[in-house]
């Protein structure tokens, strides 16, 4: 090793020098080393120190992601070198040769630009007295040094010389620390200690270190070794056997296959249960004969556990503005449900971890609650899958079948996340409120676990038998008829409930989405043909009769249809615009009327309301009085719940004859015909109970009834008013149908906040307690107290209401709740 000195530095003990700040690298004195900068600071430096009889300040920075260091990025202590040689290979680097000449500290940086330039104080060289000490010092270090090169053999031989000859034991520090295999920090470790004997003792720590580390990694590398050599035999092994099978006929063998499903296994980074589990499969499909019928099963189990998206994610938008711009440019209206899927995007982009409830559509057919799902889908990114639950009965649908079953698949709800390809879709599952129930199980039951967000975070598929996380997935669902989700199910999920739409809503759907659709749809450029405003105002009201807009876009697609034709056929057609006086032409005459009501007051006839799965209708009363013997006979498929309502109706007006003007026999002497219209179409439920009550006291008294006035509510015997349900639906029917005034209980006022505001502006609403406010609103005139002993009225005697009311509406059950 070559004996150096700093006699060739000046004699003053402060310099100022040009600093270069290298990374990952750590200079001795009396080291020889060539290396590149690229650093534009560090051109400069060495630039600077050519005449500065090439002298530079080499220091190492703190951090090596640092690309531009100042004072406080960079080491105390560094080595004053000299410059041999500098090579400029480029415009932005050179190639530095640099002999390390004595330690140095940087007391001040005197400038950072264009390059560092410091304040450098020399640092004493200090001497030790030669003592047994220092001799056990030196042969400890040999004795490390020799076991380190037995476990790092990358150490060239002249440097092993180069520790033999030097006996120096500051040099000899320096001299090993250069020339081992440690990181830069453990090296700047010794270069700060200026005392020898206290380096040596630094020295020898980090080779013990060292060397602990090697004899680990040496162990690790053996065994690594070992399974390298053992990998090779079994692949040896193997490749005997391909070539066997290959000359048997059989190339297709589950030896081979296993050992692909393994690898793809391997690489899909599978949870620890999942991943042990699907290997102990390859390897029974490892075993198995060719041919075997359970090597089959086993083999398609495979695949689909690795089909599935365990941890391939899509990227979710959170532009809550974006969303809002796309959802209103798919559909018209729907405020409430637009605003809470905003809030849920609100919410995901604060909080990652939010796992929001499942969102539950409920409304008539119609109306829009799948083609919103489908544009949340869109408005967010995510992929979308539906998943149709009407008439499904059996568990297995839901949950999987075993595999160990012939034909067994997995059940409906991982085959949407298989069909998505990520594991974070929206997934609709349409019509939950008919699912069916039979011995196969309960559908219904087996969705609890895959609608709560506390459980389906490890929902077990009977067919996958391996925990798979649905939490990230959005779940919505729809319903036509929320009563009918069974009460766990109902009680998992937030329910929007969607109305029926206004004549108002309807026309802007048409003119804004139906139009545009069916046209694009039947291949129609939009100047070809042009529905006007009145047209499809009369399309609404004349030949539809329904809560959302499906009947309107088949009747919209029937006039594209033969316009298409008319395209077709005639050479000289250039466009057609539809007008009112048109359609009937085009579809037949006029099908509705928009007053359903009658147009007078009549004895015996009341405007009720009811309800059904596909929206609000009304629901005529008739009430006939004849004499006879006190029959009460009910017709118009009346259920068990409105029979009972009617006879409780019978019995409160027979509580209040005296104030009503009816004689006290008239249940004797009189027969009582009740009927609802439409006789075909079930009806059933208590809130037919006003309608009844008013009914009968018409034709009891004689007086008619306001036909402008519809009514809801159930009835006690003691006349009191109970609240009911669906008056949304209910008050939509009443404007529908021109009626202006709408009895509802008081109970029920609350519920108003949910009926649209045109409906409002239209229709007044008259909270009612008691029947006899009712009365007092629905009948023309209140008829007299009947004074002692009077005798028997008119409707006594059977006075007949008037007759030939028709109903016209739909054929789907109602339900009066």
């Amino acid at each position: 090793m070559e004996n150096f000195t700093d006699k060739t530095i000046k004699t003053d003990k402060n310099l100022t020098l040009p600093v270069l700040a290298v990374r990952g690298l750590v200079f001795f004195p009396g080291m020889m080393l060539q290396f590149d900068i690229t650093r534009k600071k560090s051109v400069l430096a060495v630039t600077e120190s050519i005449p500065r009889d090439r002298l530079i300040f080499l220091v190492s920075q703190t951090h090596m992601s640092d690309e531009e260091p100042v004072g406080d990025d960079l080491y105390k202590v560094g080595v004053i070198a000299r410059i041999k040689q500098v090579l400029h290979h480029s415009e932005d680097g050179a190639k530095l040769h640099v002999e390390g000449l004595c330690r140095g500290e940087i007391m001040s940086l005197v400038q950072e630009d264009p390059y560092l330039l410091g304040n450098i104080v020399k640092c004493p060289v200090m001497t030790y007295k030669k003592s047994y000490r220092s001799e056990a010092l030196i042969r400890i270090v040999h004795e490390k040094f020799d076991e380190y090169l037995r476990l790092f053999r990358h150490v060239p031989p002249d440097v092993l010389l180069g520790v033999l000859q030097e006996k120096d034991c500051g040099r000899l520090a320096d001299y090993i620390a250069s020339n081992i295999s440690i990181d830069f920090e453990r090296k700047q470790f010794i270069l700060d200690e200026l005392r020898p004997l206290k380096r040596m003792q630094k020295l020898i720590a980090v080779l013990t270190e060292e060397i602990q580390i090697l004899q680990v990694e040496n162990e690790i590398n053996q065994k690594a070794q070992a399974q390298i050599d053992e990998n090779q035999r079994e692949y040896f092994l193997k490749e005997q056997l391909r070539a066997i099978t290959s000359e048997l006929g059989e190339d297709d063998n589950p030896q081979q296959e296993a050992d692909e499903l393994k690898l793809r296994v391997l690489s899909m980074e599978l949870p620890a249960v999942c991943e042990e589990k699907l290997l102990k499969e390859c390897e029974k499909l490892y075993r198995m004969p060719f041919g075997s019928h359970e090597g089959s099963v086993i083999r398609l189990y495979l695949e689909t556990c690795l089909e599935l998206p365990w941890r391939k994610s899509s990227k979710e938008k959170l532009d809550l503005k974006r969303a809002q711009k796309v959802l209103d440019k798919d559909h018209y209206g729907m405020v409430k449900v637009k605003e809470r899927f905003i809030e849920t995007l609100a919410v995901k982009s604060l909080s990652s971890a939010q796992s929001g409830q499942i969102i539950c559509l409920v409304g008539p057919p119609g109306v829009g609650k799948t083609s919103i799902a489908r544009s949340i889908a869109r408005a967010t990114g995510r992929k979308y899958v539906r998943v149709s639950l009407g008439g499904v009965s059996d568990e297995a649908e839901i949950m999987g079948h075993r595999k160990t079953y012939v034909g067994s698949m997995p059940g409906r709800v991982i085959n949407a996340v298989k069909q998505a390809g990520v594991n974070n879709p929206l997934i609709l599952l349409d019509e939950i409120d008919k699912l069916g129930t039979n011995f196969k199980g309960d559908p219904a039951s087996a969705l609890l676990e895959v609608l709560d967000p506390e459980q389906n975070g490890e929902f077990t598929d009977h067919y996958i038998d391996l925990p798979f996380d649905l939490s990230q997935v959005l779940f919505i669902t729809t319903a036509n008829d929320a009563a009918r989700i069974p009460g766990p199910l109902y009680d998992r999920m937030d329910i929007i409930e969607l109305g029926s739409y206004t004549l108002e809503e309807k026309l802007n759907i048409a003119v804004k989405h139906l139009v545009k659709k069916q046209l694009e749809k039947h291949g129609i450029k939009s100047s070809q043909l042009k529905f006007t405003k009145p047209a499809l105002r009369l399309l609404i009201e004349g030949y539809t009769r329904e809560a959302g807009v499906r009947t309107l876009e088949r009747h919209i697609a029937a006039v594209c249809r033969k316009v298409a034709k008319q395209i077709v056929t005639d050479e000289d057609f250039e466009s057609r615009t539809i007008r009112p006086e048109d359609l009937e032409e085009l579809l037949g005459p006029r099908k509705y009327t928009r007053d359903n009501t009658s147009k007078e007051d009549l004895v015996g006839l009341v405007n009720g309301l009811a309800w059904t799965s596909v929206g609000g209708e009304l629901l005529p009363i008739e009430v006939a009085v004849m004499e006879g013997t006190g029959k009460i006979q009910l017709t118009g498929s009346l259920g068990d719940v409105m029979k009972e309502s009617a006879n409780a109706a019978i019995t409160c007006i027979r509580t209040r004859v005296n104030s009503l003007g009816i004689s006290p026999k008239f249940y004797e002497k009189c027969d009582i015909h009740l009927h609802a219209p439409e006789g075909a179409v079930p009806k059933d439920g208590p809130s037919a109970g006003t309608a009844m009550a008013t009914a009968i006291t018409s034709a009891l008294c004689g007086i008619p009834v306001r036909h402008d006035v519809a009514m809801t509510g159930e009835i006690t015997l003691q006349g009191r008013v109970l609240p009911i349900g669906g008056l949304k639906e209910k008050a939509m029917a009443a404007y529908k149908n021109g009626v202006r005034t709408v009895l509802i209980p008081a109970d029920n006022v609350p519920d108003l906040a949910d009926v649209d505001e045109v409906v409002k502006e239209h229709v007044q609403f008259v909270p009612v307690k008691r029947v006899d406010t009712v009365l007092e609103h629905a009948l023309t005139y209140m008829p007299r107290p009947l004074p002692q002993e009077a005798p028997l009225l008119q409707a006594e005697l059977g006075q007949t209401p008037a007759t030939g009311y028709a109903c016209e509406g739909n054929s789907q059950n109602r339900s009066v709740q």
